[in-house]
C-alpha cells in the first residue's frame, strides 16, 4: 500500500510540474520563515540559561514611590548586602555586590586596551558558575585578583599561560591574573537587566571587590560608615533551594525602609527580586511592575511565523480543491474497483506529506544558505542545530502538523466524490468548495495587509522619534570617557592644547555622557514647594564650557560664565525641571539642596539624553569639575575627520600616556538607541514581503487554473467581439473584490494591534487613515500584477485554437 501511495504521489507531482513548484515553493518559504523565527525565538528565550543556577538567581531591585508614581531602580546602599546575609541568611545561597559595569584600561607593558568589566564579590563565581578554563571558584579571594576572558587573555598574552601574570588596571592598581573564563555566549549577559540604559557588551574581566573599595575612597566611606542613603551599587542573589522568589521578595521588601532616615522613608523604598529568566525578556518597568521588553517581539514574531506558514498551507488547500475536477475520474475509478474512502484520504494525505517533506528539505537548504545574512540582520550568532535531536523531533512535528493542516481538507473533499456522477461526467465543483477557497484567499490577504500596515506604523514610529528635537547639535560632537585618574586636574591645559590644534572648536566635561543619565538626586527645596512633594531630579555636573560645546538652546537667562565667581554654586534648569517644580519665573529663584543654596541663572530647552521614546526628565546643571567622567569635544567644521582625530589622539597621548584614546561620536551613539526597533523593522519588512509573495504565489496558481477552466468561455467571448481589457476585467475582478474585503477586515485588526504596540512608547506617532490605505492599495496592486499575466495571456489566445479543442 505504501509503495502504491508513493508511486501515485510522485506521478501526480511530475505530471503537474507548475502546480507542484507553486505548492512546494510556497510551503518551503513558509517553513523557512517558521524555522528562522523559531531559531530567533529560541535564542531570545534561552538568554542566560547556560548558567547552572539561572532559575534561582535574581537581581535585587528597588521600587520608590513619590507623587503618585512608582519608579524601579537598580542601585542600592552598601550595607544592604550584609543585612541580607546576616538577617536572611537561610533564604540565600549567595549575595554578591557589584559595581556598575564599564570600560576600564587594562595594561601589560606597553599594551593598553579598554576592556568591559566590573568589580564583584568573590561569590560571583559560584553563583554564576563561570566556565573557568584556568583557576577555580575562589579565584577572586585575593584582594588584587582579576579573572579575564579567553579573548582578553589571547589579546594580552597570546599562547602563553596568563595565570599569575600581572596587569595594570586603570594605570593605577597592579592586579594578578587568577583565572581565565571561557567567552560567554552571545545570548548571555550578567548585566542584561541594565540594557535599557546602555547597550549590552560582552564581559571581559571581573576584578575583586576589595580592590574596588581600596581604589575608591567614597566606597570605603560608604562601607565604614554604613551609609544607607547612598545608592551606588548593584546587588545579585541566589536563593536557597528551599525558597521561592516571591516568598523571599515578600520577606525582604522593607529592609531598606527600616534603616533609612525619616525623610527618605516618604518614598517608601521596597526591594524585590527580579528573576534572571526575566532580565532579558521583561526589562521595562511601569509603576513598579515589569510590563514588557523583548517579550513583546518574541510574541509578535511567533504569531507572524504561524501566520506565514498558514498562508503557505492555504495555497496548498486552494490549489488542491480548485483542481478537484482534474482528479475526479481517478477517485471514481478507485472507488468503483473497491477503494474505501479512508484509503483515498490516506492517499491524498500521503501526497500532502510528500509535498511537505520536499518543502522542508528545500526550506532547510534556504535556512543554511541565508543564516549568515539573518544573523547579521538580527545581530545574532544562531547556529543551525544539525546534531540536536530535540530540534529534529520538533521539525518532525512541524512536518506532520503542516501536512495535516495543508492536506486535511483537500483529502476529505476529494475523497467525497460519488463515482456514478464522476464517471458520467456530471461532477461539478460545488459552491461550498468555491466559497471556502474565497474565504482562504481573504484570510491570506487579510494577514498580508495587517503585516504591511504594521510595518508602515513601525517605520513611522522610528522616524517620528528620530525627528524629535534633541536640544543640542550632535554633528561633529565626540565623547571620551575618563576611564582613569590620569585626566584629573588637567582640564584647562588639555582644553588649551586641543584648541591650539585648530581641529577642536570647544571642549567641556560632564558627569554623564550626552546620551545617558548617570546621576540623580533628591532632597531639593524651593519656595512654594509642597512639603509632601518628593523630588527626584537628574543631576549633570559640567564644566564652564559645556553649553558652547554641545550648543544647547537657552530659553531664559544666561549660560555659565567664568566672569561670575558665583556661578560655581548656580544652577541651570531644563524646561522639564521648570515645569516639574512649578516655577513661573525661574530666573533668580533660590533652590536649596541640603545645606547649600543655589540661584537659578538660566533655563535651557530639554536635552534628549535617554530614551528617544520617553519624556525628558527634569534636570539640573551645575559646575563641578571634581565629579566629571566624560570629555566632550566639538570638532571644527571643514577639516579632514581622519586628520583631526589623529591630532586629537596625539594631544591625549601626551597628557595621558598609556590610556587608549577611545572616542564615540554622539550621533552614532544616539542612533544605537533605535537598534532594537530598527532590527524589528527590517525583519518585519522581510516577513511582510514574503507573506505577500506567498499569497500572490497561490493567487497566480488560482488565476492559471481559472484561465484553463474558462478557455472555451473566453474563446466564445472573443468571437463575439470581447476586447482584451474586458476579458482581463472578467478574470481579475473576483480577486479584486476578495482583496478589498480582506482590507475591510484587516484595518480594524491592524489598528487595534498597532495601537497596543504604540502604547509601549510614551513619545509615539499617530495612525492616520492613509497608513491603512497604503497597505490595501499596495497589496491590491501587487495582486493585480500577479493575476494580470495569466489574465492577459488567456485573453490574447487565438479563439480558434480554444474552440477547436472543445
Amino acid at each position: 500500500m505504501f509503495k502504491n501511495y508513493l508511486k501515485i504521489a510522485w506521478r501526480n507531482l511530475f505530471k503537474n510540474k507548475g502546480y507542484t513548484i507553486i505548492n512546494i515553493g510556497g510551503l518551503a518559504l513558509g517553513i523557512a520563515v517558521a524555522l528562522f523565527i523559531g531559531l530567533w525565538v529560541h535564542d531570545e528565550l534561552s538568554f542566560n540559561t547556560n548558567f547552572k543556577n539561572h532559575e534561582r538567581i535574581a537581581q535585587v531591585l528597588m521600587n520608590k514611590t513619590g507623587n503618585g508614581e512608582t519608579r524601579t531602580r537598580y542601585n542600592h546602599p552598601y550595607p544592604l548586602a550584609d543585612e541580607l546575609r546576616s538577617t536572611y541568611g537561610d533564604d540565600f545561597e549567595e549575595v554578591v555586590m557589584s559595581s556598575f559595569p564599564g570600560d576600564n584600561v587594562l595594561s601589560v607593558k606597553d599594551k593598553h586596551l579598554n576592556e568591559y568589566g566590573a568589580f564583584m564579590e568573590q561569590g560571583v563565581l559560584r553563583m554564576f558558575s563561570f566556565p573557568m578554563l584556568r583557576g577555580n571558584q575562589n579565584a577572586l579571594s585575593n584582594p588584587n585578583a582579576i579573572i579575564i576572558s579567553e579573548s582578553t587573555a589571547k589579546a594580552f598574552f597570546g599562547d602563553e599561560d596568563p595565570m599569575e601574570k600581572t596587569m595594570q588596571l586603570n594605570n593605577d592598581a597592579v592586579v594578578t591574573v587568577k583565572g581565565v573564563f571561557k567567552n560567554l555566549p552571545n545570548n548571555t549577559n550578567i548585566f542584561d537587566a541594565l540594557s535599557a540604559f546602555s547597550e549590552p557588551k560582552a564581559l571581559q574581566f571581573v576584578a575583586s571587590w576589595e580592590l574596588y573599595v581600596t581604589m575608591n575612597d567614597w566606597v570605603k566611606t560608604a562601607r565604614d560608615q554604613k551609609l544607607w542613603d547612598n545608592n551606588s551599587y548593584l546587588l545579585y542573589a541566589q536563593i536557597a533551594d528551599n525558597s521561592s522568589m516571591q516568598s523571599v521578595s515578600n520577606k525582604i521588601k522593607n529592609v531598606i525602609y527600616q534603616h533609612v532616615p525619616e525623610g527618605t522613608k516618604r518614598s517608601n523604598p521596597q526591594i524585590f527580586l527580579h528573576a534572571m529568566e526575566d532580565w532579558h525578556l521583561l526589562s521595562t518597568f511601569q509603576n513598579g511592575r515589569p510590563v514588557g521588553g523583548t517579550i513583546q517581539y518574541v510574541r509578535m514574531f511567533g504569531i507572524i511565523g504561524i501566520f506565514v506558514l498558514l498562508l503557505a498551507c492555504i495555497n496548498f488547500m486552494n490549489l488542491s480543491t480548485a483542481r478537484a475536477q482534474k482528479r475526479a475520474k481517478e477517485v471514481g475509478i478507485r472507488k468503483t474497483v473497491g477503494s474505501l474512502r479512508n484509503q483515498l484520504v490516506g492517499q491524498f494525505m500521503f501526497e500532502s506529506l510528500l509535498v511537505t517533506l520536499c518543502a522542508f528539505i528545500l526550506a532547510c537548504g534556504l535556512v543554511l544558505l541565508l543564516l549568515p545574512f539573518f544573523n547579521q540582520l538580527a545581530n545574532k550568532q544562531v547556529l543551525f542545530p544539525l546534531v540536536n535531536p530535540i530540534f529534529w523531533i520538533i521539525c518532525a512535528g512541524l512536518i506532520l502538523a503542516t501536512s495535516l493542516l495543508a492536506g486535511s481538507y483537500p483529502a476529505v473533499y476529494l475523497s467525497s466524490f460519488r463515482p456514478v456522477k464522476v464517471l458520467k461526467g456530471t461532477i461539478r465543483t460545488g459552491k461550498s468548495a468555491t466559497s471556502f477557497r474565497k474565504v482562504l484567499v481573504v484570510v491570506q490577504f487579510t494577514v498580508s495587509i495587517i503585516l504591511v500596515a504594521g510595518t508602515v506604523v513601525v517605520n513611522r514610529q522610528i522616524q517620528h522619534s528620530k525627528d524629535r528635537p534633541v536640544g543640542y547639535d550632535k554633528n561633529g560632537l565626540i565623547m571620551v570617557e575618563k576611564t582613569t585618574e590620569d585626566y584629573q586636574g588637567k582640564y584647562n591645559a588639555l582644553r588649551d592644547a586641543l584648541k591650539e590644534t585648530g581641529v577642536v572648536q570647544e571642549m567641556a566635561e560632564s558627569s554623564s555622557p550626552l546620551t545617558e543619565v548617570w546621576n540623580s538626586n533628591s532632597g531639593y527645596e524651593w519656595e512654594g514647594k509642597d512639603p509632601d512633594f518628593i523630588t527626584n531630579i537628574v543631576a549633570f555636573y559640567v564644566s564652564h564650557d559645556y553649553g558652547n560645546t554641545v550648543d544647547w538652546d537657552l530659553a531664559q537667562g544666561r549660560d555659565f560664565s567664568r566672569d561670575f565667581a558665583s556661578d560655581s554654586t548656580s544652577y541651570i534648569l531644563n524646561e522639564a525641571a521648570v515645569k516639574y517644580m512649578g516655577l513661573e519665573n525661574p530666573i533668580g529663584k533660590k533652590i536649596r539642596w541640603y545645606d547649600g543654596q543655589h540661584e537659578v541663572i538660566g533655563v535651557v530647552k530639554n536635552l534628549l539624553t535617554e530614551s528617544p521614546f520617553e519624556p525628558v526628565k527634569p534636570a539640573i546643571y551645575s559646575i563641578n569639575y571634581n565629579q566629571t567622567n566624560w570629555i566632550n569635544l566639538k570638532l571644527a567644521s571643514g577639516k579632514s575627520l581622519a586628520a583631526s582625530l589623529g591630532q586629537i589622539e596625539t594631544v591625549f597621548n601626551k597628557f595621558s600616556p598609556g590610556v587608549p584614546f577611545n572616542y564615540q561620536f554622539v550621533d552614532a551613539v544616539f542612533e544605537k538607541k533605535f537598534k532594537t526597533e530598527e532590527r524589528m523593522r527590517k525583519l518585519s519588512e522581510i516577513f511582510s514581503i514574503l507573506a505577500i509573495f506567498i499569497s500572490c504565489l497561490g493567487l497566480f496558481g488560482l488565476a492559471t487554473f481559472m484561465a484553463e477552466q474558462r478557455t472555451k468561455e473566453i474563446g466564445i467571448r472573443k468571437v463575439l467581439g470581447a476586447s482584451v481589457p474586458s476579458l482581463f476585467q472578467l478574470l481579475s475582478k473576483e480577486f479584486v473584490v476578495l482583496i478589498i474585503v480582506s482590507g475591510l477586515i484587516a484595518v480594524p485588526v491592524a489598528y487595534h494591534s498597532m495601537k497596543q504596540w504604540l502604547e509601549n512608547y510614551t513619545y509615539r506617532t499617530n495612525m492616520p487613515w492613509w497608513v491603512f490605505g497604503i497597505a490595501i492599495i499596495g497589496v491590491l496592486l501587487v495582486a493585480i500584477l500577479t493575476v494580470s499575466y495569466q489574465a492577459v495571456r488567456a485573453a490574447k489566445v487565438n479563439p480558434i485554437k480554444s474552440l477547436r479543442t472543445e
